[in-house]
């Protein structure tokens, strides 16, 4: 899904135009209820945010929970000047964050300086996930809460069939695996928190699921998520992971089935809740 571009030189799947940038002001809107229903950062008052990236989630935030503070950390100085723009055009929330340029396997604050911490969209980027983590652990306070929600890209599902949707599906997920990164990082949350020495772990399996029910919000969702495939289309191409063909035919299918009257659209992902002792 992406949101962040925190600790790596590796190649980036969506890259950093400014049309990527709005999607994912866009993707954070839309998956606002389902990502944040069970987030409770009530009792925290300084959060860290590893790969803030464009500040789509810090604006929820933000919004969600007015006594938190949040520290933004991203390693793209290109996302960071988007934050900025993007959230210094809410004056309501000036001097309630701070965007910083770092690294996310060596972050430039002292142990304890926070009491929570979010990370969404990020690991399945990062090459180390154990060395992230366990970097966030050493700046939480004991007591501090951190929520972390991740891809767990098999299981997305098109119907109708879509053949050339799949190719180019499966190619995504190669390219950003053979990158370095991990398209399935979200099944492997509890593990590697446990790992990193965090206690009281919990995951929930969260889901888009739209078929007739809801037919406007199937739509809006196999629309974005033909965008969201087309952000890597270029990097794909030029990696020879798909032909120019394969992302045609992938339009054309997903305009089908945004139309289809009985089409189902359906992706799982994975939220996790830890705390530090």
């Amino acid at each position: 899904m992406s949101d962040a571009d925190t600790t790596c030189d590796f190649p980036y799947l969506h890259g950093f135009s400014p049309t990527e940038q709005a999607r994912l002001v866009k993707q954070a809107r839309l998956a606002e209820s389902t990502i944040f229903h069970n987030i409770d950062y009530g009792s925290a008052r300084r959060l860290l945010e590893v790969g803030s990236g464009v500040g789509a989630q810090t604006e929820i935030l933000l919004r969600r929970f007015p006594e938190l503070h949040i520290t933004c950390v991203d390693l793209n100085e290109s996302q960071l000047a988007a934050a900025g723009d993007n959230l210094g055009r809410m004056p309501w929330l000036q001097g309630r964050y701070e965007l910083h340029h770092a690294n996310a396997t060596e972050l430039p604050f002292e142990p304890r300086s926070f009491d929570a911490a979010f990370l969404c969209w990020v690991l399945e980027h990062v090459p180390a996930p154990a060395r992230v983590l366990n970097e966030v652990r050493r700046v939480l306070a004991p007591g501090s809460t951190v929520y972390i929600t991740e891809v767990m890209n098999s299981s997305f599902l098109l119907d109708p069939y879509s053949p050339n949707t799949w190719r180019y599906w499966m190619a995504f997920n190669d390219f950003q695996y053979d990158s370095g990164g991990d398209p399935f990082v979200g099944a492997k949350l509890g593990n590697l928190l446990l790992a990193g020495g965090f206690r009281d772990v919990a995951t929930e399996v969260k889901t888009f699921y739209f078929d007739n029910r809801e037919p406007a919000r199937r739509k809006t969702m196999i629309a974005f998520w033909e965008e969201l495939l087309l952000s890597a289309a270029e990097q794909l191409i030029a990696a020879g992971k798909v032909t120019p063909d394969v992302v045609e035919g992938m339009r054309q299918e997903m305009h089908q089935v945004q139309n289809d009257p009985n089409a189902v659209f359906f992706y799982a992902f994975v939220q996790a809740r830890a705390t530090v002792y």
